[in-house]
């Protein structure tokens, strides 16, 4: 993955690639490094001085005090993503990545519960109630970095679905697949990827069933859904590999998973990107 550098020092690459903690000579770093090529439903780690103002989609990001900083690419980003970077002296700067285009294939998924296909009116206003809530639990932005850790797997199996596949239930279309779904049996624990704060926990949404919000900071959190069991309560905080609840079938499910989504904001991003660039 090529990477816009201003100036361009070699050894800065893999951390600002890894995305992972930035090591004790980056930290006082004052050079400006975005990835050149993304593909689409990448989170984004860049490298700026400290001190600096970045902006990116209309939106004023923060810069943590070693001048990282955290932005996402969604599924359905075309062309190009330009982030405007004003430096400490006033200076102005304006990496641009490039986004490259990913094959999302066609997923059908049978004996689904007809009235989480085609809710009717009642369910429908609920449906919309609880996103909203969820949305919400999103806007949360503050200045932890939890973000910058390497992630780990928060429950081992097989990956049953992929993030971004467009999916049919029932025959009828509906909308992509917004994380990663791994197969394990009812009960087995899920735990933390990544340290962070519960901002959302509610066992029973008509959907998502058992569903648990966790911060990550600067806008990034991950959601865990289908959980037969929620041991953890908003606002507490959580330590990468803490036992957060337990896989289910609830919501609309045909059989015990966890579905592991993330996001920057309202942008979904894939879960298996951010396991990948930790390795």
């Amino acid at each position: 993955m090529p990477a816009i550098v201003f100036p361009l020092r070699r050894r800065l690459l893999g951390a600002v690639v890894a995305g992972l903690a930035w090591p004790a000579w980056a930290q006082v770093d004052t050079r400006v490094v975005f990835p050149g090529t993304v593909q689409q439903g990448t989170l984004v780690i860049g490298k700026v001085p400290a001190g600096s103002t970045v902006r990116y989609a209309g939106r004023e990001l923060r810069v943590t005090p070693y001048g990282s900083v955290v932005l996402g690419i969604g599924r359905d980003a075309q062309g190009e993503a330009r982030v405007d970077v004003v430096l400490p002296s006033g200076e102005r700067q304006s990496p641009v990545i490039s986004i490259q285009p990913r094959d999302w294939p066609l997923q059908h998924i049978n004996g689904v519960p007809p009235a989480t296909v085609e809710p009717p009116p009642a369910i429908a206003r609920r449906i919309q109630a609880e996103q909203a809530r969820v949305v919400a639990a999103r806007e949360r932005d503050d200045e932890r970095a939890d973000f910058a850790q390497a992630f780990v797997w928060p429950v081992q199996g097989r990956i049953s679905g992929r993030f971004g596949r467009a999916r049919v239930y029932n025959g009828k279309p509906g909308s992509p697949h917004s994380g990663m779904d791994i197969a394990a049996p009812t009960g087995t624990p899920v735990k933390a990827p990544a340290a962070g704060i519960i901002t959302f926990a509610d066992p029973d949404l008509y959907l998502t069933g058992g569903t648990i919000l966790l911060d990550h900071g600067h806008g990034v959190s991950s959601n865990f859904l289908h959980l037969s069991r929620i041991d953890v309560s908003v606002g507490q905080r959580i330590s990468q590999g803490d036992v957060i609840g337990a896989v289910g079938s609830t919501g609309r499910s045909t059989g015990p998973h966890l579905h592991w989504g993330m996001n920057w904001f309202d942008v979904r991003v894939d879960p298996q990107l951010v396991l990948e660039r930790a390795q």
